[in-house]
């Protein structure tokens, strides 16, 4: 049995709430406090500003088209449980963005975000077992947080 029927439509409600939310709360924080960041020491690994500009969207948009598509035709048994480590790891990105751009604790914001890259790791692999292309669809976003935690520590080290 599929997430299709009616129930199948408030998981992908769920599941899109959650990535815009996400989208939406971790652009204000980001925006806080712009000068402060500016002067931070910049590991050496930082990509360009341009490449996080381009990368953030195509996450979310990863995330939104997958998330529509998975629960859609994945087994009902299994949408929920990604729904909710996706809201797992969205609560614990957020909380990075938070803890690093307002009250500038980036070591506790280098804990949140490692703890969002392990989710992120879980839902590939809870995504991959029911709709394997949706799950490899994943991987860049789980990739781009594992480095965006190394960057953190570097970051934390930094500063």
């Amino acid at each position: 049995m599929t997430a299709s029927g009616p129930g199948g439509w408030v998981a992908t409600f769920a599941w899109v709430a959650v990535v815009l939310l996400y989208a939406a709360l971790s652009s204000v924080w980001t925006a806080h406090d712009p000068g402060w960041y500016a002067r931070l020491l910049k590991p050496s690994l930082q990509p360009p500003d341009v490449v996080f500009a381009v990368v953030w969207p195509l996450n979310f948009l990863a995330l939104l088209g997958v998330g529509v598509w998975f629960t859609r035709s994945a087994a009902a048994a299994a949408v929920w449980p990604a729904t909710l480590v996706l809201a797992g790891s969205a609560v614990a990105a957020l909380a990075w963005a938070w803890l690093f751009y307002v009250p500038h604790r980036i070591g506790a914001a280098t804990v949140a975000l490692a703890v969002a890259a392990a989710l992120t790791w879980v839902l590939v692999a809870l995504v991959i077992r029911s709709l394997p292309w949706a799950g490899v669809a994943l991987v860049p976003y789980a990739v781009w947080l594992s480095v965006a935690t190394a960057l953190s520590v570097q970051y934390s080290r930094l500063n």
